[in-house]
């Protein structure tokens, strides 16, 4: 069976530094950090006192206000930004068998804000059961996707993907798939999170997952520096249409970039730590090397999961140089993360958009706030620090991984007909 061929015909993003593609990719390039103090609660009484949140943001610009009541804000999240993508795509959904697009999408943790006042409103009571009706259905995970396709009547393929820290790249590889199968036309796919909440915070506080410094939060995103002590939590959401070529040909559809293949693998070694050597990531891109049938002296940049971890970094940094041997110096490798923070189950999507667009302008997005090199790092390596570098990008390849040992990889390549 001959696979077909997949592209990238959309992009929506909201996120930390900028609530469109358009202001993202800006804050990308100019190395903007989107690190300040937490709005969203009061956190005096938390160790660590500042996130990237989602700034300038009102959510009843774009969903009226009764609607967005029963949703949780990473289904708001996703909603926002299909919308984008769908526009961007300028697929004219009347025209189109709407049984024959679908949405899969990607949440780590899902409605964990909704869960968490649902809970202190039971505990303020007098131990009588009352929760509100829309608890359960602004929760669940896979709710996220189930409203995309409510709004625009996608009766394709629907779930979401849960894998942590990975979960939107993998489902960026489920649609994928299912479109180089012959099973689907078209696929909104991505992933949103929202949890920048006390509940969320002190979890990964008392795991010592997140950097403390309450000092200078605007820097504390630090990937591959030697003074780096954690990640910093981020929220958004990203959501990219993905389009089987003949069909975005036949409707002169805008092609960003094919997406040439996925990879997954797990470390099976630790439930939040990575392997020391790096082999869940050093599997996992190899794997992708081979579903996307290149070299890996084809790959000209890498968004590197690059949390800002003191193990994590270092394990990523030991794989890409057992998978690309010399070519990996040849190679500007970078941490978006640095600028948007961790979104978790947002992450795979919002880095993937980075990688495409990095295709699309020729230019490389910086890894920010570094200060000290690190040597356990080969220092050899291209880690694109501070200042984005233009350079052609022909292949592009992003990488997440999750908490529970759970790797994905996805390539993209120029487009050429």
């Amino acid at each position: 069976m001959e696979l077909k061929r997949v592209v990238v015909t959309g992009l929506g993003a909201l996120t930390p530094i900028g609530n469109n593609i358009q202001e993202y990719w800006d804050a990308l390039v100019n190395g903007v950090s989107g690190a300040a103090p937490i709005t969203h609660f009061d956190a005096s009484k938390s160790k660590t006192r500042f996130a990237c949140e989602v700034k300038n943001f009102e959510v009843t610009d774009f969903i009226h206000r009764k609607e967005a009541r029963r949703m949780d804000r990473f289904t708001q999240y996703a909603i926002i930004v299909a919308d984008e993508a769908i526009l961007d795509s300028k697929l004219d959904l009347e025209k189109e068998d709407l049984d024959r697009i679908g949405v899969i999408w990607g949440a780590g943790i899902g409605g964990i804000e909704t869960f968490q006042e649902e809970v202190i409103n039971f505990a303020k009571g007098d131990g009588t059961p009352k929760f509100n009706p829309f608890f359960i259905p602004k929760m669940i995970a896979d709710i996220a996707p189930g409203q995309i396709s409510i709004k625009y009547g996608l009766r394709g393929p629907n779930f979401a993907t849960v894998s942590a820290c990975a979960s939107s790249a993998n489902s960026i590889i489920d649609a994928f798939n299912y479109i180089r199968l012959g099973q689907a036309d078209v696929f909104v796919t991505g992933g949103s999170e929202a949890v920048v909440t006390v509940s969320a915070m002190g979890g990964f506080n008392s795991m010592h997952a997140l950097s403390t410094r309450n000092d200078d939060p605007r820097t504390a995103s630090r990937p591959f520096d030697k003074d780096r002590d954690g990640f910093v939590l981020g929220e958004g959401a990203g959501a990219l249409i993905l389009e089987e070529y003949e069909h975005a040909k036949a409707r002169g559809a805008k092609i960003y970039a094919e997406l040439l293949g996925g990879g997954l693998s797990a470390d099976a070694h630790h439930i939040t730590a990575p392997h020391p050597e790096g082999l869940g990531a050093l599997a996992v891109m190899k794997n992708c090397l081979k579903d996307a049938n290149l070299k890996p002296e084809d790959v000209d940049a890498i968004n590197m999961h690059g949390t800002s971890t003191p193990l994590g970094d270092i394990a990523e940094s030991k794989a890409i140089l057992k998978v690309f041997g010399e070519h990996a110096y040849n190679i500007n490798i970078n941490s978006t993360k640095s600028m948007t923070g961790h979104l978790l189950g947002a992450a795979g999507a919002i880095e993937a958009i980075a990688s495409i667009l990095s295709i699309e302008h020729g230019i490389v997005p910086p890894t920010i706030n570094h200060f000290t090199d690190d040597d356990q790092l080969d220092s050899k390596l291209n880690f694109t620090f501070n200042k984005a570098q233009k350079r052609e990008v022909k292949v592009a390849m992003s990488n997440t991984f999750g908490f529970g040992g759970h790797n994905a990889c996805v390539l993209f390549k120029k487009f050429e007909d």
